[in-house]
Formats: structure tokens, C-alpha cells, sequence
């Protein structure tokens, strides 16, 4: 039967014999490339990935004038703007999109702009955000913000508009409740699962939006040390940060499941 429950013990199974698997055709690809070219980059092994590992996580320059690790540069300055641009961006979709879901003079102003520039790809908009914002930390928080904002908004304000139902409205008012009483102990309330759904939902989108600005104009994070390397034929430390940033999206998801769960139990799986 489709989507038929299957035991906890199962799905842990059938997820490491999932990784187990694609870790053996990555195993075998490398093999067949290093038997054809024993120099081969494109695809490296066990032995390459450890000099990669140790390239990215030694110290630069000189004893006289040691410099960070690549590692510790690239993923401060890339989680940082990270962090700063979903904090923002998040902010600004919880204000506007329980606004326009509330309040329908503030949808019909808001809706057609939100619209239109929802439809516009944010990495179409790197220049428009270069010469507002320049190449320095704030670009990259703007591009992640307006990023995510646009459909964020939309999605909040869709859930403010179905998921609260008038009944618990006119309830709260007959009890004396403010509208920002309602606004904060119904509506919000309602939403929220829906806004730490979305929230996983854009880590994604985001993140490309972020790697991308770093591979056009960055000097660090790993979007430039990606791109750096791409070009060199490093595949041992892109593929470095290429599991890294696949870690930290399984890590982020996961604590973003938990706190929907502890914040919203009535929400379900």
C-alpha cells in the first residue's frame, strides 16, 4: 500500500544501506577513472580526498605570517551571511505575510508586487544587487533575504488566509481579545508550523543563491574556494566542501523538524 508506515528500525536501515550504496558506485567510478588515468582528479579517491582534507585544513603562509585555514575562513564567512541573510529574510516574511493574510487592504497593495518580483530568479539579480548593495557582507545578506522573502511571504499569508478560520477570529473577539492579541495568540499560533515549514524549504534555495554571489564577486567562503578549485582540477577539495555543505543542510533540516515538533506537536509529522 502506498506511503504505508514501515517501523522506525526499518527506515534507519534502508537509509544506511542507502548511503552504503552510493558510497560503493562512488567507489567504483574512481576506480575505473584511476585505472585509465592513475593521475586522474575528476573524480578521487580515498587517498586524494585525505590530501584534500589535509589542504583545506592546514595552516597558510608563512610561519612569520601564518594566514586561517581555509576551512575555518570559508565556513564562517559563508554561514555567517547565511545566518544574517535568513534572519532578515524571515523577519520581513513573518511582518508582511501575516500582514497581507490579515488585513485586506495590505494583501491588495502588497499581492501584485510580491507576485511579479516572486517570478524574477534572485540569481538574475546580481547585478541589480551589486550596484545597490555593493560586494561586501551586505550584498550577500540582501540576496539571501529578498531571496527567500518573496515566496515566504506568499506562502505565510496563503496560510494566515486558510489555515485560521474565521470561527476562532470571532471568538477571540467576543472575548475581548485586541487584534494584536488575535494577530499574536491566533494567527501567529496558526501559522507557525507553516512558517518552520517553509523555513526548510528555503535553506535550500538560499544556499545557491549564496554560492552563487560568492562564486561571481566573493574572496572568501566556499562558494569562491569552490569555484578557485574547479579551475585548478582540485575535485578533492571541492568535493571536501561539496560534503560539507550537504551535512550541514541534513543537520539544519533536522533541527528545524525537532523545533517544529517541540513548538507545534499538533501539527504532526
Amino acid at each position: 500500500m502506498i506511503r504505508r508506515p514501515i517501523p522506525r528500525w526499518l527506515i534507519a536501515v534502508l537509509g544506511v544501506a542507502g548511503i552504503l550504496l552510493a558510497m560503493l558506485v562512488y567507489g567504483a567510478m574512481s576506480n575505473r577513472q584511476t585505472r585509465i588515468n592513475p593521475d586522474q582528479s575528476v573524480v578521487p579517491g580515498m587517498k586524494a580526498m585525505g590530501k584534500g582534507l589535509e589542504m583545506v585544513t592546514k595552516v597558510q603562509g608563512s610561519p612569520k605570517n601564518p594566514k586561517p585555514r581555509w576551512f575555518v575562513e570559508d565556513l564562517t564567512a559563508t554561514y555567517w551571511r547565511l545566518l544574517l541573510g535568513l534572519l532578515a529574510g524571515i523577519a520581513l516574511s513573518i511582518v508582511f505575510g501575516i500582514g497581507m493574510g490579515a488585513y485586506m487592504p495590505v494583501d491588495a497593495f502588497f499581492s501584485p508586487i510580491v507576485t511579479f518580483l516572486a517570478k524574477i530568479p534572485p540569481t538574475a539579480m546580481l547585478g541589480v544587487y551589486m550596484i545597490a548593495f555593493g560586494t561586501h557582507l551586505q550584498a550577500y545578506v540582501a540576496l539571501v533575504a529578498l531571496g527567500i522573502f518573496f515566496t515566504m511571504v506568499h506562502a505565510i499569508a496563503q496560510a494566515a488566509k486558510k489555515d485560521v478560520h474565521a470561527d476562532l477570529i470571532d471568538k477571540a473577539y467576543t472575548l475581548g481579545a485586541s487584534e494584536l492579541e488575535i494577530i499574536l495568540e491566533v494567527i501567529w499560533r496558526q501559522v507557525l508550523p507553516r512558517v518552520i515549514e517553509n523555513i526548510r524549504l528555503q535553506i535550500g534555495p538560499a544556499m545557491v543563491f549564496l554560492i552563487a554571489a560568492e562564486m561571481l564577486f566573493g574572496s572568501e567562503g566556499i562558494g569562491y574556494r569552490i569555484r578557485l578549485h574547479s579551475r585548478l582540477m582540485n575535485m578533492n577539495v571541492v568535493f571536501i566542501y561539496l560534503i560539507v555543505l550537504g551535512l550541514s543542510g541534513l543537520v539544519i533540516d533536522w533541527l528545524l523538524v525537532r523545533t517544529r515538533r517541540w513548538l507545534c506537536p499538533w501539527f504532526g509529522e
